[in-house]
C-alpha cells in the first residue's frame, strides 16, 4: 500500500517502494552488518536523474548507520557508534579532512527534540582560534587539524534564514568543508536516536517535518557540504496509520478497505503532529556526546 513517507532518510524512501527486492534504476544499495555490535549500515548511492526522480532525493551518497542500542546509556557501545560514525565521515569527506573545517548546529537548543545540533556544537573541541592565535607551527606541534562551529539558531529567533547566516561566515572564514547537524524525522518509531544518516548532498532543515527551509549544500554555499542527522521525531499520522494496517489485515479487511479506512483517518487533525520518545532530553544529551566524539576523533586532531 503507497502512502506519503515523512522521513528523511533516504533508507526509508527505498524500502517505501513496493518490492524491496527490485532494483531501483539509478540507485544503488549496499549493506554491512557487525553482529557483535549488532550495527548495521546501508549505504543508498543515487547516481543519476532517473534514481534522483525515483528517490525524490539529489544525486549522492546516503549512509545510514542503525544502532538498536544507541538510545541507551552504554559507553562502550555509544565509542563503537562513534567510531563507525567518524569511519564513514573520514569516507565522504576525503582530502578536505586535512582542511579547515566548519560545522554547523542547526535547530532550537530550546526544543529538546531540535536540540541536537546545538549541543553537539558544545561538545566540539574547536581550534580554529587556537591555529590564529599561535601560527601553524603550534597546530603542527599538536596535531591540531582546523575546526571552527556555529548554531545559528532557527528563523523565529533570529529573523534570518540558517543559510543566509552561514553565507555569511563561509564568505568571511573560507572553510574548505562545512559539516551539518541536524535532527531528522523518521517514519518508524524504531529509528528514532537509534540511526545516523550521513550525507554528501547537504540538507533542506526542516524537510521531514513539511517545514521547509533554503537548502545548504555545495550549490547554495560554494563549499563542499556533508549533513549528519538523527531522527528525533515520528508522524503521528504514520504511527497511527502503521497500528491501524496492522490490525485490519490481521482483521481480514481487504487492501482497498484498510485503504480508504487510513485515508479518511489521515484526514483528522492529527496530520500535522509529531512524537517524540519521553526519554528525549537524556538521548539527545547521550547522542551529542557521540557525535561530537565522532567530529573531534575526525577533524580536531591530525594523526
Amino acid at each position: 500500500m503507497l502512502r506519503k513517507v515523512r522521513t528523511d532518510l533516504a533508507l526509508e524512501v527505498r524500502e517505501s517502494f513496493p518490492q524491496d527486492d527490485v532494483e531501483i534504476r539509478g540507485v544503488a544499495l549496499t549493506e554491512e552488518y557487525d553482529e557483535k555490535s549488532k550495527i548495521r549500515v546501508t549505504t543508498v548511492v543515487i547516481k543519476d536523474e532517473k534514481g534522483a526522480n525515483a528517490m525524490k532525493k539529489p544525486i549522492g551518497t546516503y549512509i545510514t548507520i542503525e544502532a538498536p542500542e544507541l538510545s541507551k546509556s552504554d559507553d562502550s557501545y555509544h565509542k563503537s557508534v562513534s567510531d563507525v560514525i567518524a569511519q564513514n565521515l573520514m569516507k565522504l569527506s576525503g582530502e578536505l579532512k586535512k582542511e579547515e573545517i566548519l560545522v554547523v548546529g542547526l535547530g532550537n537548543r530550546e526544543v529538546t527534540p531540535d536540540a541536537l545540533g546545538p549541543q553537539v556544537v558544545d561538545n566540539l573541541f574547536v581550534t580554529r582560534h587556537l591555529i590564529n592565535e599561535y601560527g601553524t607551527e603550534f597546530s603542527e606541534r599538536n596535531r591540531l587539524g582546523n575546526v571552527s562551529a556555529i548554531s545559528p539558531g532557527v528563523m523565529a529567533q533570529t529573523g534570518m534564514e540558517a543559510q543566509e547566516i552561514i553565507k555569511g561566515i563561509v564568505k568571511e572564514t573560507k572553510p574548505k568543508l562545512l559539516i551539518v547537524i541536524d535532527a531528522l524525522a523518521s517514519r518508524s518509531v524504531s529509528r528514532l536516536n537509534t540511526t545516523v544518516q550521513i550525507t554528501d548532498t547537504g540538507i533542506s532543515p526542516g524537510s521531514g517535518v513539511g517545514n521547509n527551509r533554503k537548502a545548504l549544500n555545495e550549490e547554495t554555499l560554494g563549499t563542499k557540504t556533508i549533513a549528519l542527522g538523527i531522527p528525533t521525531v515520528v508522524d503521528a499520522a504514520t504511527i497511527v496509520a502503521d497500528t491501524l494496517e496492522k490490525y485490519m489485515q490481521n482483521s481480514g479487511f481487504t487492501e482497498e478497505e484498510v485503504f480508504k479506512f487510513i485515508s479518511e483517518v489521515n484526514e483528522q487533525h492529527i496530520d500535522n503532529m509529531f512524537v517524540t520518545p519521553k526519554n528525549i532530553d537524556d538521548s539527545i544529551k547521550r547522542i551529542s556526546y557521540t557525535v561530537s566524539e565522532a567530529l573531534n576523533s575526525c577533524f580536531s586532531q591530525t594523526v
